[in-house]
């Protein structure tokens, strides 16, 4: 078992190192070699948890994905009323954002991976994995919040999350290039979202 542990530890320390090089220089700067000076192992170590830099590129996106989830569910329990379906569905989104942070790194290592998968059907085929799993809470969320009278039964939740993902996909970009701020985008979102509640 403490191997296990350990090589666990291993692969998560690797993976912040390959978001730390792609949030600093771009998706390029992840070579394995790089990877192995920033988190402070050997190059065999590197290549004894990922056979390929690809399986280490796609565990690094998983990594990240961890990490929103993780900041969400904090989120959700830390507020005011966490069993309601308002709170989940909007601190979710919030944390798909990924903009708090203020060099602004997840987001970084997001759209490096999402140019990634323009190119790379490997990455593209688990980042469509990750948003299949992704729209399904969601749509989840959105029918708890219809049946507990929240949201209008009108609202078609699969169509309401295809646009809501959209939209934190593109807010995301935009506070990248420097169109939105993190603040400005969080309130497009708010009054996005307004709309959906009873």
């Amino acid at each position: 078992m403490p191997k296990r542990v350990d090589h666990e530890t291993r692969r998560r320390r690797i993976a912040d190192a390959v978001c730390d090089l792609i949030g600093r220089a771009g998706i390029e700067a992840a070579t394995l070699r790089q990877v192995a000076a920033v988190a402070g192992v050997s190059m065999g170590a590197v290549q004894r948890c990922f056979s390929t830099r690809q399986q280490m590129l796609i565990f690094a996106q998983d990594h990240v994905n961890r990490r929103v989830t993780e900041r969400a569910q904090e989120r959700i329990a830390a507020s005011a009323d966490p069993e309601s379906v308002v709170t989940m569905l909007e601190q979710t989104l919030r944390a798909m954002l990924v903009v708090d942070d203020p060099e602004l790194v997840e987001a970084r290592v997001w759209i490096a991976f999402s140019a990634q998968a323009a190119v790379d059907p490997v990455v593209a085929a688990a980042q469509r994995e990750q948003q299949r799993g992704l729209a399904e809470l969601l749509e989840l969320l959105v029918r708890l919040g219809q049946e507990g009278g929240r949201i209008a039964p009108e609202v078609v939740p699969a169509q309401v999350v295809e646009e809501l993902i959209a939209l934190v996909d593109g807010l995301t970009l935009q506070v990248i290039i420097g169109r939105q701020t993190p603040e400005s985008a969080l309130t497009v979102l708010r009054r996005s979202t307004a709309g959906l509640w009873r």
